[in-house]
């Protein structure tokens, strides 16, 4: 007899129907095809026990398990369930009032029978609807994620048992119902860190403020113990909140690489992601024989913070520098080609030298000379070209830290942020894929950022005396159309050029020196 039901496998962010088909014939053996790698081969010792487990019998005759199409790799220990299911009614063990092919059936099995949570729970529901399946049978601590799509039964089942049970209609399990949208908007403003706790650094909150409010890519120089981590920690407070798209494609991402954990709903906060600088190229960007997001696609609408750049392998850095353009990153592989979303602001931090206290207003630098131009070359001039504002952190003194007069809070700096990110919606709602002035293009900078002749003569002055390279130009424009979107202006005056250009201390030839 031949059962047939459906699953389904997960390429980049999106997933892939797979028809799992069983037959049962005269003879021995279990033989499964299909291109299946260790772990789905492995399903026969799981299912076996947690059917013997469960009360049920494992064919002691010829079994066939496909799984369609025979092209496409399937991996891992999700299919557990569907195989056992199609098992038990190939061999007539399964008497169905409700039918396999109505449903998306995903879930591990343990030995005892209970079902063990999956990865990349949301495309494949995503991918069940659209194709018009009744419902979709999976473990019930995925069941929570798959509940954010709507118009499909989500029928959450702890055991083998549970599932069998519901099949042949002697069991009602309700499909989960979840008001994530409620769920969402409720969430979206919690944040475990806020600016108001934060004693003096006014500049740097104002820089941080400019940033978020432009989409820009910043670096913190400061010494140890300034404050750089702890500000950018607070960087995802400022910034606008998620809309539902975004929070969409952001939970997908985190429900392919397993990072949701029990219970969990639609992202409701953007992401904040902090490798450690001993990361590999291939964690950062993503990748592996069956390709995996890295974090800077885990980041994807969020914050990537690095610190101590300069302890990051050269090679991890440089593989940054096309997803920082294109806002997306190809992993290309013999058999396929995935592409995982990248648009993230880059916020690194770094000492100034290496023993941390180079142009420290305090204690003495005991750096050779030479080693502090060594020390910032680690960093390529490629890279630090996608970066826009250069910040200088300064320790805090006492007086700041022994102070009871609370900042500003994070909410007052977002409300600014938000109104400034409307005036670039509306500025480049004609224009492709563009949604803030971090993204112009250069020929958008000539026809957006448009500087009177004072501002010119200032331009020119700063580039001359300070030394600032040629690749500062656009940046400075960029950073100054940002400075005048959050002082609600229509024009860069000159004040807001002279502010950004304090922002390129790295440019300086001299800053090194």
């Amino acid at each position: 007899m031949l059962a047939k039901t459906f699953g389904s496998a997960v390429f980049g962010v999106d997933a892939t129907l797979i028809t799992i088909e069983v037959t049962v014939a005269q003879g021995l053996g279990f033989y499964m095809v299909g291109l299946a790698d260790s772990a789905v081969k492995e399903s026969q010792q799981r299912v076996e026990a947690s059917l013997k487990y469960s009360e049920y019998k494992m064919p002691r005759q010829k079994l066939v398990v496909n799984l369609a199409p025979a092209d496409i790799r399937k991996e891992g220990s999700a299919y557990d369930l569907p195989i056992a299911l199609c098992i038990l009614h190939a061999s007539e063990q399964l008497a169905c009032e409700r039918s396999l092919e109505d449903y998306i059936i995903m879930g591990e099995l343990s030995l005892d029978g209970t079902l063990r949570p999956i990865k990349g729970v949301l495309p494949i529901a995503i991918e069940a609807r659209k194709q018009g399946f009744k419902g979709f049978i999976l473990p019930a601590e995925n069941a929570h994620e798959a509940a954010i799509v709507n118009n499909i039964d989500v029928i959450p089942a702890e055991t083998l048992n549970d599932a069998i049970a519901f099949i042949e209609g002697k069991k009602e399990i309700q499909p989960l119902l979840v008001d994530t949208r409620d769920l969402f908007f409720t969430s979206q403003n919690e944040y475990d860190a806020d600016f108001e706790h934060v004693q003096g650094q006014e500049n740097i909150k104002r820089a941080l403020e400019i940033t978020a409010a432009g989409g820009h890519n910043a670096i913190m120089i400061g010494p140890p113990g300034a404050g750089k981590t702890m500000l950018a920690k607070r960087i995802p407070s400022i910034l606008p909140p998620l809309s539902l798209p975004e929070a969409l494609e952001t939970t997908k991402i985190h429900s392919v690489a397993g990072k949701l954990g029990k219970r969990a709903t639609l992202v409701s906060r953007r992401p904040f992601r902090a490798p450690h600088h001993s990361i590999s190229d291939a964690a950062l960007v993503g990748g592996g024989s069956f390709p995996q997001p890295g974090e800077i696609s885990l980041a994807h609408n969020g914050v990537l913070f690095l610190d101590e750049l300069p302890e990051f392998k050269r090679t991890v850095l440089e593989v940054m520098r096309q997803p920082l353009e294109e806002r997306k990153v190809g992993i290309s592989r013999a058999r396929m080609t995935v592409e995982f979303p990248a648009n993230f602001m880059l916020i690194a931090s770094m000492n100034p030298c290496p023993c941390g206290y180079y142009n420290h207003p305090e204690k003495e630098c005991v750096c050779g000379p030479g080693v502090v131009q060594k020390y910032l070359n680690k960093i390529s001039g490629p890279l630090l070209d996608r970066i826009d504002l250069h910040v200088e952190v300064t320790p805090v003194s006492f007086d700041q830290i022994a102070s009871t007069r609370k900042s500003e809070s994070s909410e007052h700096i977002r409300s600014r942020v938000i109104k400034a990110r409307e005036r670039q919606t509306e500025r480049f709602k004609n224009k492709r894929e563009i949604y803030s002035n971090a993204m112009m293009t250069p020929e958008m900078v000539k026809e957006v950022c448009i500087i009177g002749e004072a501002g010119k003569a200032l331009l020119k002055k700063a580039m001359e005396r300070l030394g600032l390279s040629a690749r500062a130009y656009d940046r400075i424009l960029k950073v100054s159309r940002t400075i005048a979107d959050l002082a609600d202006s229509d024009e860069i005056r000159v004040e807001h050029l002279a502010e950004a250009i304090q922002y390129r201390s790295l440019d300086r030839e001299n800053w090194a020196g």
